[in-house]
């Protein structure tokens, strides 16, 4: 039977645990308190970034990087430029402009604490830190190194990535879409920043192709896979459980898995993308197996 994330195996839940731990303490570092004048700025990007959260793509960098014996301080420094960037696109998502989101991660969200204003600032301060971190020599002495992984994460996080997919759900509020235009949509939304954060690892562990599109191709199927049961979640799950407002799609009148598909079918959808994502991993034998755990986990996820 697959795990949950209220009972997953003991093993998981630790590497979690401890992933949720390791990256605290580098955010910690690499965002200290002032007593500047613009210390609110600060404190709303803490907030925004310290404030819980499951720490999935972070954990898919670390354990990506373990494949390839990267020394954990260089991967923790990436894997909190990625949590920076996909931070800053919760708390521009939860602005009044796009989703008005009053709760994120169990706490209020970022412009609800600090105001609207501010709130767009730790975004783009979030999302500025992390290509200041990727290109520092302490990440990678190899400048090749930290100019593909600069590369890479503008890829994933710009308008042919997160950015666009981001500006598809929008016209999603206003127009149907069909069941390809949604995988897109999620591919380009959340997909890309979890393939980046598996192939992150690789980069800086200067691996052979075959390895990374292996992990390329595991994170894509895993993002759909993520998405597919956070529409799920979004219809039946308790706020109290997900830590966020439920039932927000529904009333923005947007076309999901769910919506187009039916309950039933996007759970089978979501079982066979698992178990794809799974295959990807063959290439690297047990070695992955933290990663087929995780698989496992998103696919039994109840938050």
């Amino acid at each position: 039977m697959c795990p949950s994330p209220r009972d997953a195996s003991p093993e998981l839940q630790y590497a979690l645990d401890d992933t949720v731990a390791a990256l605290n303490r580098t955010i910690e570092r690499l965002l200290p308190q002032t007593d500047l004048a613009e210390a609110s700025l600060f404190e709303a990007m803490r907030h925004g970034t310290l404030a819980g959260g499951k720490r999935l793509r972070p954990f898919l960098t670390i354990q990506s990087a373990f494949l390839f014996n990267v020394d954990s301080s260089r991967a923790r420094r990436v894997a909190a430029a990625v949590e920076f960037v996909h931070c800053y696109s919760l708390i521009h998502d939860d602005l009044p402009s796009i989703d008005n989101a009053a709760l994120r991660r169990g706490q209020p969200t970022v412009h609800k604490q600090f105001g609207e204003a501010t709130a767009i600032l730790a975004g783009d301060a979030l999302l500025t830190l992390a290509f200041e971190i990727l290109s520092e020599p302490e990440t990678h002495e190899d400048p090749r190194v930290r100019c593909e992984l600069v590369r890479a994460l503008a890829e994933a996080a710009g308008g042919g990535g997160m950015v666009g997919g981001q500006m598809l759900d929008l016209i999603g509020e206003k127009q149907d879409f069909d069941l390809g235009t949604i995988s897109r949509l999620q591919r380009m939304k959340t997909g890309k920043l979890m393939a980046f954060a598996c192939e992150a690892g690789a980069i800086l562990g200067k691996a052979n192709e075959p390895h990374r599109r292996a992990l390329r191709n595991y994170a894509h199927d895993l993002g759909l896979a993520f998405q597919v049961t956070d529409d799920i979640l979004d219809v039946e799950a308790d706020p109290q459980d997900t830590g966020k407002d439920s039932g927000k799609d529904a009333s923005a009148g947007k076309s999901t898995f769910v919506s187009t598909m039916g309950r039933e079918e996007a759970q089978k959808r979501a079982e066979m993308l698992i178990q794809q994502s799974i295959r990807h991993l063959k290439i690297f034998e047990d070695r992955a197996h933290m990663l087929k755990e995780l698989a496992l986990y998103v696919l039994e996820r109840r938050a």
